[in-house]
């Protein structure tokens, strides 16, 4: 899909992947309203934007797993410039470490990584295949395809957010919904160092995990690679291509895999004490 002249929403939209995704959106011609939890975060973001491209982007504070924030954003966009073409479900939690996360921090990581998203869909996709046409862009993680030392909640809902972006280009693929679904590894951002920040040798492990891996992107790069995914409507979206030969490795030999996860767990672990 060409985004210019498309009206987009971008959800996480005040800094990181998000924020950059708004400005490379706006550069290439579509408007866009800039959502994220810091309302004052996607403000600037919208500023940013507007002083190089006026009037190409609103701003929304809120929390965008609540339905009804997401069905307020969906009508700001409508009011500002029209029906919705894109939405960037890119608003993400890392949920803590291990199995001692409390309930409450698994029903949001639940919420943001994974209900968002259906919550969003259920609310555009009708208007899409009445339209016969959309797209719907999930932010998940190369933890949603291999998996993430210390973290049982982000691992699980990446995993879930994976497999919600592939049923819904099964299910509504041939209605003219397009889905894409972006999987990378380390990127220059405030979550990725979450863990290390943490205080906890697990936390730390994880971020290590990461940083280990492969190149740290900018979101600016990371940006580039989305959107030029977008344009040629491909579904997953690698910025690291090295994520491709672990998912095959995983799928080739899923017990070797797994023996070869716990030593690297083992080492990130000793290499905390």
């Amino acid at each position: 899909m060409k985004v210019a002249q498309k009206v987009a929403i971008v959800t996480g939209g005040g800094g990181g992947i998000g924020g950059a995704l708004a400005e490379r959106l706006a550069a290439q011609g579509a408007r866009v309203v800039v959502a994220d939890l810091d309302g004052a975060a996607a403000s600037a973001v919208a500023e940013a934007i507007n002083a190089e491209r006026p009037g190409a982007a609103v701003s929304a504070g809120g929390d965008v797993s609540d339905e009804t924030v997401i069905a307020g954003l969906i009508a700001q966009a409508e009011k500002e410039f029209g029906p919705v073409d894109l939405y960037f479900a890119n608003a993400g939690v890392t949920g803590g470490m291990g199995l001692d996360i409390s309930e409450d921090v698994w029903d949001t990581t639940i919420d943001v990584n994974v209900r968002a998203h259906i919550r969003a869909a259920r609310l555009l996709v009708p208007g899409w295949t009445e339209r016969g046409e959309g797209y719907f862009i999930s932010t998940a993680s190369a933890a949603g395809l291999l998996s993430q030392v210390g973290s049982a909640a982000y691992s699980v809902t990446k995993h879930a957010a994976v497999a919600f972006a592939e049923w819904l280009s099964i299910t509504y693929g041939d209605q003219g919904v397009r889905v894409s679904c972006l999987c990378p590894m380390g990127v220059n951002t405030k979550l990725l160092y979450e863990g290390e920040n943490s205080g906890d040798p697990v936390g730390k492990a994880a971020t290590g995990a990461v940083l280990a891996a492969g190149n740290v992107l900018e979101p600016a790069e990371c940006a580039e690679i989305v959107l030029a995914a977008v344009d040629a409507e491909e579904f997953l979206i690698l910025p690291h291509k090295n994520v491709l030969d672990m998912y095959r490795q995983k799928g080739a030999d899923y017990d070797r895999w797994l023996r070869g996860m716990r030593r690297y767990q083992a080492s990130l672990l000793a290499g905390t004490r």
